[in-house]
C-alpha cells in the first residue's frame, strides 16, 4: 500500500491551515497511523508546531527540492510515536527563483515523495498561504485537497480563486487530483455571519463539507507557541476534541471510498 497523500491548502492565510495539518496528522497518529507531515511553507510553523525548531543543518525540504535522493534522510522523527515530519526551511522562498529554468519544476515535490510513500499510511503536506510554485507542487503531489474555510464573507472569496487553481491543476498536472472536504474553521455558533456562511458552503459543496466544525479555541491557539500539538497540550480542550472527531470522521469517510 502506498500512503495517501492529502494537500492541507488554501491561498488565504489565517484560517487555521497549519493548525488543520499538524493537528489531523497527530490525530491519525494516536490512531495508530504512520504519518509524515510535509511542512512545504517557508514560515516553518509546521515544523515548529511538532517540536522541530532548528532545520539550518541541511535536512530539510530545500534540500529535498535541490537533491531529490536526499528525501528519507531529511525525514525527521517527532515525540509522537507514529508522526514523522519533512520540515521546513526558510530558504523555500527562492525556490520560484531557482526553479524557473528547471522543466517539470511542478512535479519535484512529486518525485521527493514517491521514495516515502511505501513507509507511511498517510502524508498530509501543509502548503504556503498562496497559489505559487510552492502549492502547485503540493497540489501535483497530491491525491487530494482538504481545505480549511473560516467563516467569513471574505473567505468565499478566495474559495472561488482555489477551486479555479484546483480545476487547472486537474487539467494539466495531476488528472487524479479531487477535493476531499472542506472544514469549517474558527467556528463560532454565536455569530449569525458564521451560520451564513457555513449555510451557504453546505448549499454549494453538499457531502464535501465535513460535518466535525472546529469552533474557536485559545488553547489551539497557545499550543503551537510551546512546540506541541493540542492533542499533547490539552487534550480534554474543544479544540482537541474537534480534531479527534474530525479524524475519526476522516477515516470513515475513507472506510466509504475503499
Amino acid at each position: 500500500m502506498y500512503a495517501k497523500t492529502i494537500a492541507v491548502a488554501n491561498q488565504k492565510g489565517g484560517v487555521g491551515k497549519t493548525t488543520t495539518a499538524l493537528n489531523l496528522a497527530a490525530v491519525l497518529s494516536a490512531k495508530r497511523k504512520k504519518v509524515l507531515l510535509v511542512d512545504s511553507d517557508p514560515q516553518g510553523n509546521a515544523s515548529s508546531g511538532v517540536g522541530v525548531f532548528d532545520t539550518d543543518g541541511g535536512a530539510n525540504i530545500y534540500t529535498c527540492y535541490t537533491d531529490e535522493g536526499q528525501a528519507k534522510n531529511c525525514v525527521q522523527k517527532t515525540r509522537l510515536k507514529n508522526l514523522s515530519v519533512l520540515p521546513s526551511s526558510i530558504d523555500l522562498v527562492g525556490v520560484e527563483v531557482e526553479l524557473i529554468s528547471q522543466e517539470n519544476r511542478e512535479k519535484k515535490l512529486k518525485a521527493v515523495l514517491r521514495s516515502l510513500k511505501e513507509e507511511f499510511d498517510f502524508i498530509i503536506i501543509d502548503c504556503p498561504p498562496s497559489l505559487g510554485i510552492l502549492t502547485l507542487n503540493s497540489l501535483t503531489a497530491a491525491d487530494s485537497i482538504l481545505i480549511p474555510l473560516q467563516c467569513e464573507y471574505f473567505a468565499l472569496e478566495g474559495l472561488a480563486q482555489l477551486i479555479s487553481t484546483i480545476r487547472r491543476v486537474k487539467k494539466t498536472l495531476n488528472r487524479e487530483l479531487y477535493i476531499e472536504g472542506l472544514l469549517l474553521t474558527m467556528y463560532d455558533g454565536r455569530n449569525k455571519l458564521t451560520h451564513s456562511v457555513a449555510e451557504e458552503v453546505k448549499n454549494h459543496f453538499g457531502d464535501q463539507v465535513y460535518k466535525t466544525v472546529i469552533p474557536r479555541n485559545v488553547r489551539l491557539s497557545e499550543s503551537p507557541s510551546h512546540g506541541q500539538t493540542i492533542i499533547e497540550y490539552d487534550k480534554s480542550s474543544s479544540g482537541a476534541k474537534a480534531y479527534i472527531k474530525l479524524g475519526t470522521e476522516f477515516l470513515q469517510r475513507l472506510k466509504r471510498e475503499m
